[in-house]
């Protein structure tokens, strides 16, 4: 353990990240899967983004908020994966404390411009299935561009705070995490002053961009879901019903896990189900979300083979 002063008058300089296994023989396998799953992310959502772009019909609210989507999946695999892939390969896995701060900040800001941008993506379905002839008013390109922005201000506030509460903690020892990204649950518990204020913070935090959203979320496709009821044609309830449901899907994947994230504040120590669910929050769940987005749209999927074939 490296010791020494720091900043905010914290004794330990460097943290260990145990990561996944101690095996030596293991590494090598773990580090192909992830390699492959972060480039399978990067390469599917940045498809989505070229889709978007070269294909007209895309040129809608909806998917310029997919888009945006598909980018801050990109930011968050990139936040996480690339310093496990690198201490797959080495047998040092200490991350500086400025490193496992600036980690933290960046995790929280795309994670949080997520659940915000995913309850304007609600509203979108809302505005275009139960208000068609004024859509184009109420989801205007000015608008879109401010909910995007307005999206990552509150975020940024949020990361920024907790950042910030969390930097003037100190941490005397030990300095292990029990996990391969730095995140508030695992540095709460190896701190050695009052983390009081800090779960304070966490709990505004989670009420305002988890609880608040997801219930805007619900009271959206809750008008939607009547909405679709009353339309008499069966081909029409079905048309309806496809464009919400792949949202559907990636909101319940993103909540399920950040859910079971940061409910165990109060546990003595993080078990190994906690990297479980850090694996779908930051792995699985960018790496599916392009799949789930293109897998019952055939405007993407033709938007698709257009970009792969250069027809």
């Amino acid at each position: 353990m490296h010791l020494g002063a720091s900043g905010n008058d914290s004794c330990v300089t460097t943290f260990v990240l145990l990561g996944f296994t101690e095996t030596p023989a293991v590494r090598p396998i773990l580090f192909v899967i992830f390699l492959l799953a972060y480039v399978a992310t990067i390469g599917g959502n940045f498809s989505i983004l070229a889709a978007i772009l070269v294909e007209p019909k895309l040129h809608t609210p909806m998917y310029f908020f997919l888009g945006n989507l598909s980018m801050l999946d990109v930011g968050c695999i990139s936040v996480t994966v690339p310093v496990m892939l690198k201490h797959f390969l080495s047998n040092d896995r200490h991350i500086p404390y400025g490193a496992c701060l600036s980690q933290l900040f960046f995790f929280h800001l795309l994670a949080g411009t997520d659940c915000f941008l995913l309850t304007v993506m609600a509203y979108d379905r809302y505005l275009a299935i139960c208000h068609p002839l004024t859509y184009s008013t109420h989801m205007s390109w000015t608008i879109q561009k401010a909910s995007v922005c307005l999206s990552c201000l509150f975020s940024c506030s949020n990361a920024l705070t907790q950042t910030v509460a969390l930097s003037a903690l100190k941490f005397c020892g030990p300095n292990i995490i029990n996990h391969f990204y730095c995140d508030l649950p695992q540095l709460f518990q190896l701190s050695c002053s009052s983390i009081q204020l800090n779960e304070q913070l966490l709990f505004v935090a989670a009420a305002f961009m988890g609880v608040v959203p997801l219930v805007l979320i619900t009271v959206s496709y809750g008008h939607v879901a009547a909405a679709v009821l009353r339309i008499r044609s069966a081909e029409g309830r079905k048309k309806a019903f496809s464009t919400c449901s792949s949202h559907l899907t990636v909101v319940g994947i993103f909540y399920g896990t950040g859910v079971f994230s940061y409910m165990r504040l109060g546990s003595v120590e993080s078990s190994d189900k906690d990297k479980g669910i850090g694996i779908l929050n930051t792995v699985i769940s960018p790496m599916l979300n392009p799949l789930i987005y293109s897998l019952r749209n055939p405007d993407v999927q033709g938007a698709l083979r257009k970009v792969l074939t250069g027809r």
